[in-house]
Formats: structure tokens, sequence, C-alpha cells
């Protein structure tokens, strides 16, 4: 059904979060904002419902995405990689998601040389594997119905990245000021 623009039917407009952001030389990039500020927290969400759902209750998104990150490639890790990979400036929120993932029995902490490596448990494997089974039950069946393809998908992952590194490189500037 397409709706006629008449006199009683208003325009919209661009869909933002902040009327005053869209006001400068880019409307368009407020609505990218809040496109990403739904698409963050509704990602969040997904994780920790699906770890919940996957056996792991209780766990943060950054615990569940330390937990990811570690057992990438089944080769542990350091700290440094961690927040790195991770965007996460303050490491003060990676060794507490370490320790609390630690705790629950999911990764182990090693001495090697001056560093301590984090490597992911059997118990951890298992948590990311039934998270997998459920991501791919419930989510990705459900992403296939867009019609996107793998290319397209892969353009969009592109795009996002650039925009953070613009936004981490505009972070930097304010913060200089």
């Amino acid at each position: 059904m397409n709706a006629r623009k008449t006199d009683i039917t208003p325009t919209i407009g661009p869909i933002v979060s902040s009327a005053h952001l869209a006001d400068g030389a880019v409307p368009a990039l407020s609505e990218v904002e809040f496109g990403m500020i739904l698409s963050g927290h509704a990602f969040e969400r997904w994780m920790v419902r699906c770890m919940t759902a996957a056996g792991e209750p209780g766990l943060t998104a950054t615990e569940i995405l330390v937990l990811h990150t570690v057992t990438h490639r089944g080769k542990p890790k350091r700290l440094a990689d961690i927040c790195l990979v991770l965007g996460i400036e303050d490491t003060h929120l990676a060794t507490y998601a370490i320790k609390k993932l630690e705790a629950k029995g999911l990764l182990s902490r090693e001495k090697s040389g001056k560093e301590r490596l984090i490597s992911v448990t059997k118990a951890g494997e298992k948590a990311c594997a039934r998270y997998r089974e459920l991501r791919e039950r419930i989510l990705v069946e459900g992403i296939a119905e867009l019609g996107l393809s793998a290319e397209r998908m892969s353009e969009i992952a592109h795009l996002l990245r650039l925009l953070s590194g613009h936004y981490d490189q505009a972070a930097r500037t304010a913060a200089s000021l």
C-alpha cells in the first residue's frame, strides 16, 4: 500500500533521536546514529538472552563478547589483544569480565613469561557452541529472509567499520579540546 502525500498527511522526515543534531550539514548522519543506537541495544539484548538460553545466565554483553573473543580460533589471548579487538579502552572492564568468566569456569588464566594468557575452558567452548546453535536456529534463519547477499552483508559490515574509525578519530579530537 503506497501512501500518497496530501495536504493532510504530514511529512515525517528523517527518523532521528535528536532533531537538534539533525539540523546540521548531514541530517542523514543522525538517522544512521539512531539506527546504530537501536541496533547496539538490540544486539546486546540478543547476546544476553541467547547466552541465557544457552545455559549461562547472568552474563553481560561485554562478558559474552570477551568469551567469544577468547574462544576465537582456539588460541590463548592476552588482555591487551582482547581489549584491542573489542575496542575496550578501560582494561578494568575486560579484567572484571575475565575474572567473572573464570569464576564461572568458562575461562582460565595462565602465566606465560611476564604476561597472563586467557584461554577458553571446555565449559566455555560448550557454552559458545550452544550459543552458536541457538543463533543459527533463531537469528540466522530470520536474517536470511531479508534476502541480503553475503556480499551486501560484507559491504554493510565494512561501512560500519569505516564509521567506527571516523567516530574514534572524532573522539580523540574531542578529547584534545
